[in-house]
């Protein structure tokens, strides 16, 4: 549930609160707003004595969160949330592109990619240090090899690291290197390394998994904020259906339905969700037509001789393009692309 606090409550007023929630075996989750201060109490609403939270001092009211998702509801937080880190800031009016190979492969590779996606407009960079792979044979990544290039990219350009964690047991270290910890779509359901991720200090960003609902997906996200990470972007990245012409199915009617439900930023990933690279320039578009927060696309030197997803990954020249293009889309629907502080 929630308690709204009074604009008139005081720093005390709001701290015995927080010790009043958690007497009752509640998390107790302070949320500052524009005008007052929310505090979620998380956890069985059905305990005894939970009325009692109405007449703490300075509560204004108290009101149940329908959602089966409690930090990630806006009925909690009704306004947007912007994550930042590094060069990176998605949400709340700001829209991130996101944009690099899908696999870290040799220095050459990815510090021209780095380069170039800055030069042609992207705030962050991405590139898989681990690959988790469907294949035990195909390319599993340079792993820490990876990372410190990912963090000499960085250093030469500015641009904040995206890269995949795969195993609870990494966190610490691709935090070491990363500023933001991607959560791939086989791991959505890894709850170990949800709870991992949301011990860290590190933003992170969550992609769908191909049969997962909108509802395991946000339930998903809710693990890692229940950890005390609130810095949290939603990927849409494509689902499994009946379809056979792209890689997966990219629902971009998922951006508005999602912002609804949720205070949380959506990046759109159209790399993955069409697999073909001639898809990509236009699903990026509608993207930000549709008012996704971020973007996250595959660009690669020689996708030809990409050691993984080359054949949906675009060359410097058409990623050039693709951001032009993204570019007056933003302008006619009244939004402006991110460009790095």
């Amino acid at each position: 549930m929630i308690i709204v606090m009074k604009h008139t409550a005081s720093a005390e007023d709001i701290q015995q609160m927080i010790t009043n929630v958690e007497a009752l075996g509640l998390k107790a989750k302070v949320i500052e707003g524009v005008e007052r201060t929310v505090i979620a109490a998380v956890g069985e609403e059905r305990v005894a004595g939970i009325h009692s939270l109405e007449s703490g001092p300075n509560v204004d009211e108290v009101l149940p969160i329908v959602a089966p998702y409690k930090l990630a509801s806006r009925e909690l937080r009704p306004e947007d949330s912007l994550v930042q880190a590094g060069s990176l800031a998605v949400g709340s009016g700001q829209i991130g592109v996101i944009a690099g190979p899908c696999s870290v492969e040799s220095e050459e590779q990815l510090l021209a990619t780095a380069h170039a996606v800055k030069a042609a407009g992207a705030t962050a960079l991405r590139g898989g240090a681990f690959k988790p792979r469907t294949s035990p044979y195909s390319f599993q990544g340079m792993k820490e090899e990876g990372l410190k290039l990912l963090a000499e990219a960085r250093s030469q350009t500015g641009l904040a690291i995206v890269t995949e964690v795969v195993s609870p047991d990494d966190v610490d270290l691709v935090a070491e290197y990363a500023d933001v910890l991607q959560i791939g779509a086989r791991n959505m359901q890894n709850y170990r390394l949800l709870e991992a991720v949301g011990k860290s200090h590190r933003a992170a960003l969550l992609k769908r998994g191909p049969s997962a609902t909108i509802d395991e997906w946000l339930l998903a996200a809710e693990y890692i904020l229940d950890g005390g990470n609130q810095n949290v972007m939603l990927c849409e990245r494509g689902i499994r259906t009946f379809e056979a012409h792209t890689r997966f199915t990219l629902p971009l009617a998922t951006v508005p339905y999602v912002q609804q439900k949720t205070h949380l930023p959506v990046v759109i990933d159209p790399s993955h969700g069409t697999g073909h690279t001639h898809l990509v320039p236009a699903m990026s578009r509608a993207a930000i037509a549709a008012g996704a927060n971020g973007l996250i696309i595959e660009v690669h030197p020689n996708p030809s001789k990409a050691l993984s997803d080359g054949y949906q990954s675009l060359t410097f020249d058409q990623f050039e393009e693709t951001m032009a293009g993204c570019v007056k889309i933003a302008e006619a629907v009244d939004r402006k692309l991110g460009v790095m502080q």
